[in-house]
């Protein structure tokens, strides 16, 4: 069995008290809290409660500006990935996905993940939400203006990795409609 990291959409965030109504299934990425998760999540992010799992480990973030980003990164990645095929479905699986499941907000579930190792779920999900997606994002904004080539090259080389998530309406863990 993989631990996963999933990426959910909804039209409020996940409180104390409550779940969303409508939860759509985005994405799901094993072994890994991947570059596409981070930059999805990068505008707005915030810690919310888990839909999944009992701390209070989930992210929740703007699912429009974090649509964006990601759209314009797999632009700027695609710059020298026209021939490749895989790459270039990839990208239009994962576009008319995100159009299918827009919702107001990305929620990023990384229990699986942050369990792999010794550290504190909580301070974590703390790190992911106020340094490692804050600098992934900075690396992608810079990128697309054209200002990151070093990174830009490093993840067209390993795109798989970065950008390759598995986007589906259903997941492994799933919401009833």
């Amino acid at each position: 069995m993989a631990n996963r990291s999933y990426l959910y959409s909804a039209d409020s965030m996940p409180t104390e008290d409550d779940i969303p109504q409508s939860i759509r299934c985005v994405s799901q990425h094993n072994w890994a809290v991947p570059l596409a998760h981070k930059l999805l999540t990068g505008y707005g992010t915030t810690i919310v409660p888990s839909m999944i799992w009992s701390p209070r480990i989930g992210i929740a973030a703007d699912y429009d500006r974090g649509a964006t980003l990601l759209r314009n990164v797999l632009k700027a990645v695609g710059q020298g990935l026209e021939e490749d095929d895989e790459f270039v479905q990839c990208v239009e699986k994962t576009a008319s996905h995100l159009e299918r499941q827009r919702a107001a907000y990305f929620v990023l579930e990384t229990g699986e993940m942050i369990s792999l190792s010794d550290e504190d779920p909580v301070a974590a999900v703390q790190r992911l939400v106020s340094a490692d997606i804050p600098a992934a994002v900075a690396q992608a904004e810079a990128a697309v203006l054209g200002e990151n080539d070093e990174w830009l090259a490093s993840v067209r080389a390993g795109w798989q990795e970065h950008l390759g998530s598995f986007y589906s309406s259903a997941l492994y863990y799933s919401f009833p409609e």
